[in-house]
């Protein structure tokens, strides 16, 4: 049987770099749709300013073809280079009592990565994995990524 807590982890390489992904997920997370609209289809700031530790988005995207809604409270970790968003609720409630996104900015080899987790906890031993959702989370991630190293050429350009 499979455990009813864990952790999943992917890692997505970043060609914009560190300080610039960093500050997206800080400041600008709402713009998500600007670089992956296939996946997010909006990032609403439900309360507080969306930058500030404390702050709630609530995020409406698509997976499996479904319509789903993600409301989650962000907290920033300076020195580590680490953003966790908490889910409070949303779809993916049915099947995890807890679910939780973290991007944690590591050093690997000549570059940077996103170091991608997500913390579950199951209702119910039968339910899968989050995959499908960490699958979909390392994609935009990617989208964002490469939207920013286009948005830093055009602006040096």
């Amino acid at each position: 049987m499979e455990e009813m807590k864990g952790e999943i982890v992917a890692e997505v390489e970043l060609k914009s770099g560190p300080h610039a992904f960093f500050k997206f997920w800080k400041e600008e997370a709402h713009n998500t749709p600007n670089h992956t609209s296939s996946h997010i289809k909006a990032v609403k700031i439900h309360h507080g300013d969306g930058k500030t530790p404390g702050s709630i988005k609530i995020w409406d995207y698509t997976i499996d073809g479904k319509k789903e809604v993600f409301k989650e409270m962000i907290e920033v970790e300076e020195e580590k280079k680490m953003v966790k968003l908490t889910g409070l609720e949303g779809d993916v409630f049915k099947l995890y009592k807890v679910y939780n996104g973290i991007w944690h900015i590591i050093p690997k080899g000549d570059g940077y990565v996103a170091k991608i987790t997500i913390e579950y906890e199951k209702l119910n031993p039968e339910f899968p994995a989050p995959h499908k959702y960490l699958d979909m989370v390392a994609n935009f991630t990617k989208d964002i990524d490469a939207g920013l190293v286009n948005a830093s050429a055009s602006v040096s350009a």
